[in-house]
């Protein structure tokens, strides 16, 4: 491992610490990067995501996926904890934390607010940072690449129905310009270009060049992460500090429901006798959410200042920290999954 791989702990904690001290310093530069939009996608964020994924999508050989369909039991493991656990658990938590466990300290239309964010992050299964998961976990490129893709297709079909059976509205308004726009800034185009530059390497019948240019390209994975982490939290740099006390009070169901989520898909994918590069990114994409999506949203729902985009927002806030402690477990525990 690399000094990038091997202290992102570190990495990630001083950008957090970067970002939230900058987004307080310098509010108007970041409210400014926050305006440069195309319908609610941030066009900067989306630009370091694609510099995160890039790398990762010219290790996938399209001509491996075909044996994908061998070992379908982890893509029916991200399906049934996407769709059909995942949504459900999070507003029960929801539920229970703001309606009974913290009705005393928060009024009943910010709980429902806080509830309505917590339940937009459930139906929203990762989509972009679901790659730097796999990689960190030595996960299969291709078989991550199947998963996200089913994934994306389910959502454009399942998002808005399930959303609004939960959040108990009929009127819900998808903003199909963001999912849509998400998919293709975020999926698709690394995607094309990860496959053209893989395509010409090949031509040159060059393997130990394709091995060398991967291994340039990966430090750039890691600090398009890292500047994404830096801009989020600068975002909400100011939020963070104001509302300390109820950040904490939505931080600790998502944290429960994050950590449990995972504990089921790995214990199911234990039980399934997953290899270890198929379970881990099976996990990964259960676990994380889709926040980008999300935080679009609960805005365009219940408007940018309101309790479900801060529910969304601490989402973002809690996911990079655990989902490191994740893969940290994840790649401790290899050895208890076959090869």
């Amino acid at each position: 491992m690399g000094i990038f791989e091997r202290y992102l702990t570190l990495w990630v904690a001083l950008c957090i610490v970067a970002g939230v001290v900058l987004g307080n310093l310098a509010p108007d530069v970041f409210s400014a990067i926050a305006r440069l939009e195309l319908a609610h996608v941030n066009l900067v964020v989306a630009l370091l995501i694609w510099v995160m994924i890039y790398p990762m999508m010219v290790q996938i050989d399209f001509s491996a996926i075909k044996d994908v369909g061998k070992k379908p039991k982890g893509l029916m493991l991200t399906l049934v904890v996407n769709w059909l656990i995942k949504p459900f658990s999070m507003a029960a938590l929801g539920w229970l934390f703001f309606r009974v466990l913290f009705a005393d300290w928060v009024d009943p239309h910010s709980a429902g607010e806080y509830i309505a964010g917590m339940i937009l992050l459930g139906v929203a299964p990762c989509t972009a940072m679901v790659f730097v998961w796999s990689q960190l976990t030595r996960g299969d490129a291709n078989y991550t690449l199947v998963q996200v893709s089913v994934n994306d297709i389910i959502m454009i079909f399942a998002f808005a129905p399930i959303a609004a059976f939960l959040l108990g509205v009929s009127d819900i308004q998808v903003p199909w310009e963001t999912l849509l726009l998400s998919v293709v800034l975020y999926v698709v185009l690394p995607l094309l270009a990860g496959v053209w530059t893989r395509h010409r390497l090949e031509r040159k019948q060059d393997s130990a060049g394709l091995d060398v240019f991967l291994h340039q390209l990966k430090p750039w994975s890691i600090l398009g992460l890292l500047a994404t982490i830096v801009l989020l939290f600068g975002f909400q740099a100011q939020t963070i500090l104001a509302q300390p006390q109820t950040i904490g009070l939505i931080a600790i169901p998502l944290l429960i429901q994050t950590y449990g989520i995972f504990i089921i898909a790995y214990v199911a994918a234990y039980w399934l006798r997953l290899p270890h590069n198929v379970a881990a990114p099976a996990c990964m994409i259960g676990t994380s959410n889709f926040f980008e999506l999300a935080v679009a949203v609960a805005i365009s729902l219940f408007g940018l200042h309101s309790g479900a985009a801060l529910a969304t927002v601490v989402g973002v806030l809690v996911e990079v920290p655990v989902m490191l402690s994740l893969v940290y477990f994840v790649n401790k525990t290899h050895h208890w999954f076959a090869k």
